[in-house]
């Protein structure tokens, strides 16, 4: 591991220390810039010193929030670190400037600066996935969701109504066929994963705007196993018949073949939509790769642009030419003006993972999850799938006794950071749950590896075996409320403050 570029600061030779918690010699990146200040962090320190002549209190919190994340175990699946330069990329005068439209078509006069980083972001895009055509504008992950469901609504519903109408646009269709037209829009049918089985609010759930939109349906996981079952999915895609097949997820814990799910939708006449959105990273890393890479399978794909793919927060689509009209015409559909300062921090972020250093850093985090995850079954925990193959892994802490609500908390009391997630048929439901689920791509950008991984499991186990549940104020059992002693509790916070002091986040610099 030596030699490696780190992403949090100045590039630069790893070194090799010991680690606190007796484990074998590993590289860190501590390096001598890091530990001595450099110009990241310098950069830093003026812009917070720009922000408290204004508001004092707002620059307090962005430092105290560099102190939490440099202090506790990130293992939250959707969360990472940005370098720097992803993160300077966003504080500057891009952010003053209104540009809807498209590059060479804006609605606003003096956008060629946009134009630039929107056709740089994009050009990494495809360049990156191989993809033809990408999509950088949406803000996050459910609006690039909202623009590729619209424009498979545009390309499937509303194309063929105008051309059975003679006209070019909505606009020139009389009352009538308008309100046919919509009639049908809202008349359409999505089928995804479930979400206690590990898909995703957006994926046609009723509570978010995807389930108002679409007739919806799921498929699950097979009872015994929790692996995804192509032959059910394909039953009741038979049955159903959706204009719509989702694949993708955001807690299951295994590889989704996409090869597969593509001769599903094209049996059923459904168009395949990838959201990539946790997994990204690993695609661009090459990790996943033929059957697994989403991008020559689906016609349209959706991501997000931090989580295992470590840039800013945002989103992104990614399709074919027989789409691209109807993706760049997201403004006005769906979004209003994009944000150019996020689009430069995207394009920063996709040039990193252009990086060699990148594929290994993607390899990592799956080795890392694999590690964390026998960790924890050696220990006695249960996983869902009992395993990994991807970048994260769910804990059935219903083994233990508890909640996912109560094991959240109790865990970030002891410097462990986490989030609780429903399990397949979970009889919690999705606010109390009955499991955590942990991510590694934080940790691995961090550079622990997989020595470190079973500490960690080590640390998680400890703190879930000692915790206790507690009871309301009436003397009921809650699912909310434990009891944790306060002594395990700051040991184990201790330690993993100890585990984390080899592997530096930032530039070590006071930002106080």
């Amino acid at each position: 591991m030596a030699n490696q570029v780190s992403p949090l600061g100045t590039t630069a030779a790893m070194t090799t220390t010991t680690a606190k918690t007796g484990t074998a010699a590993k590289a860190t990146p501590a390096t001598e810039s890091a530990k001595t200040g450099s110009t990241e962090s310098v950069a830093f320190r003026a812009a917070l010193d720009v922000v408290r002549a204004v508001e004092p209190r707002i620059a307090d919190a962005i430092g105290a929030e560099l102190a939490d994340q440099r202090e506790s175990l990130k293992l939250i699946a959707s969360e990472n670190y940005a370098s720097p330069a992803v993160l300077l990329a966003m504080g500057n005068w891009l952010s003053d400037k209104y540009a809807e439209g498209t590059v060479g078509r804006r609605f606003y006069a003096g956008c060629r600066n946009v134009d630039t980083v929107e056709s740089i972001a994009a050009e990494h895009a495809r360049e990156l996935f191989g993809a033809a055509h990408a999509y950088v504008q949406p803000h996050s992950g459910i609006d690039a969701n909202l623009v590729a469901f619209w424009a498979v609504l545009a390309d499937r519903v509303e194309s063929p109504a105008l051309r059975r109408a003679g006209v070019r646009q909505v606009n020139e269709l009389t009352d009538q066929d308008w309100a046919v037209l919509r009639r049908e829009l809202g008349d359409q049918r999505m089928l995804g994963m479930s979400l206690d089985a590990g898909g995703h609010l957006t994926h046609g759930f009723r509570p978010n705007i995807s389930g108002k939109m679409f007739d919806q349906r799921s498929y699950g996981t097979d009872p015994e196993t929790g692996l995804l079952d192509y032959d059910e999915v394909r039953r009741i895609a038979r049955e159903f018949r959706p204009l719509i097949l989702m694949a993708g997820y955001s807690a299951y814990p295994r590889r989704v073949n996409f090869r597969l799910m593509r001769e599903i939708a094209d049996e059923v006449g459904a168009t395949l939509l990838v959201d990539m959105a946790h997994f990204a990273g690993l695609v661009a890393g090459k990790v996943f790769a033929g059957d697994f890479d989403p991008v020559p399978y689906a016609q349209i794909v959706t991501t997000t642009t931090h989580k295992s793919l470590r840039g800013p927060r945002g989103g992104m689509v990614l399709c074919g030419p027989e789409l691209a009209d109807q993706v760049d015409r997201g403004c006005p559909m769906v979004l209003g003006g994009p944000l150019p300062h996020v689009m430069a921090g995207k394009a920063v972020a996709l040039a990193e993972a252009r990086r060699p250093e990148f594929a290994a850093y993607a390899g990592r985090v799956v080795e890392n999850a694999v590690a964390l995850a026998e960790g924890l079954s050696r220990r006695g925990a249960r996983l869902v799938t009992g395993g990994t193959d991807n970048h994260l892994l769910l804990v059935d802490v219903s083994g233990y006794g508890l909640t996912g609500r109560q094991a959240e908390a109790a865990l970030l009391d002891a410097g462990i950071v986490t989030n609780r997630n429903s399990v397949p048929r979970d009889p919690n439901g999705a606010w109390y749950t009955s499991g955590v689920r942990l991510g590694t791509p934080a940790l691995t950008t961090r550079g622990l590896g997989v020595a470190e991984m079973d500490d960690v499991a080590g640390l998680l186990h400890t703190v879930l075996s000692a915790i206790r549940p507690g009871v309301g104020p009436d003397g009921a059992p809650s699912k909310a409320r434990y009891v944790l002693d306060r002594a395990v509790a700051e040991r184990v916070a201790g330690q993993a403050a100890d585990l984390l002091a080899d592997y530096p986040l930032y530039p070590v610099v006071d930002l106080g």
